[in-house]
């Protein structure tokens, strides 16, 4: 089986020393509607939606689109895209090196707008994030001095606009998410660092110096679901992605994770998929 591409920042961007892209759909489709296969890139990827539909799959979960969507992937997520040819919107793509958010709260933003991979704004506040982003195509396009400065500038208003949509009535005070979002982040950076090989609620609590009691709290604050449940669903989606990224035998890919019995592996994966790994891949192909 072909190993899923991963498509590098330089073969979209001719001029590689920005590594910083922004374009408008209407020109990237140019009349003709767009089927992607499935890939992963190795920088972020921002598709911002006006109008227009079509089916954007990522990490195996498929979201119909529909007019004021938003997505935003981080490098070595898997999806695909399609997009009929009336849609409307901008694509903007820049590798980690582009954009470090130079404050705490900055990072913490950034990280929390990359970890939300689809939203349909309000009406109001997608007109916000378009304009951000309309802003960012001018000084692209212009290229007067200072425009990267810029650009970047718009990209922290950028991600202060994608976290605050995600507010909803009944919020946690400012003080008790910031702690609690700050924590969550941290744990899952190990996780998606070590989920082949640690894989106990123990372990990711030592290394965050709280008790399994406050990890799981916080967890559930955040997302609503255990450490454990957490755990489980990173080693899913990791093995998801070796299968399909790679043409690795089953008991490689099995080694790799963590696992070190592959029968056990082979039950694990298909009682969380309904599949067996070869099947799975098989349904891909």
């Amino acid at each position: 089986m072909k190993s899923i591409p991963i498509r590098q920042i330089s073969d979209r961007i001719k001029n590689t020393a920005s590594r910083f892209s922004i374009r408008l759909l209407e020109v990237v489709l140019n009349g003709k509607p767009l089927q992607d296969e499935l890939h992963r890139h190795d920088y972020f990827f921002i598709l911002l939606i006006k109008t227009g539909s079509g089916d954007h799959m990522i990490d195996f979960i498929n979201h119909r689109i529909k007019d004021h969507s938003l997505f935003i992937l981080r490098p070595g997520q898997i999806h695909q895209l399609s997009l009929e040819r009336d849609c409307t919107g901008f694509l903007m793509q820049f590798d980690a090196g582009f954009y470090v958010p130079e404050s705490t709260s900055a990072r913490q933003r950034f990280r929390r707008a990359t970890n939300k991979d689809y939203c349909s704004p309000e009406a109001s506040r997608f007109e916000k994030l378009y304009a951000v982003l309309e802003q960012i195509y001018l000084e692209n396009t212009n290229k007067e001095e200072g425009f990267l400065e810029v650009i970047r500038a718009n990209l922290d208003i950028f991600c202060i606009e994608a976290v605050r949509q995600s507010k909803n009535p009944g919020q946690k005070t400012s003080l008790e998410l910031s702690y609690e979002q700050e924590r969550f982040e941290e744990f899952f950076e190990l996780l998606e660092r070590h989920a082949s090989d640690h894989k106990s609620v123990v372990e990711y609590s030592e290394m965050l110096k709280l008790s399994v009691y406050q990890l799981n709290k916080i967890t559930k604050s955040v997302v609503g679901k255990t450490v454990s449940e957490l755990i489980h669903e990173q080693l899913v989606l990791e093995s998801k992605r070796t299968l399909l990224g790679t043409s690795n035998q089953v008991k490689d890919i099995a080694y790799s994770l963590g696992f070190d019995d592959v029968s056990y592996f082979i039950r694990f994966f298909k009682k969380s998929t309904g599949f067996s790994p070869e099947a799975f891949r098989n349904n891909f192909r």
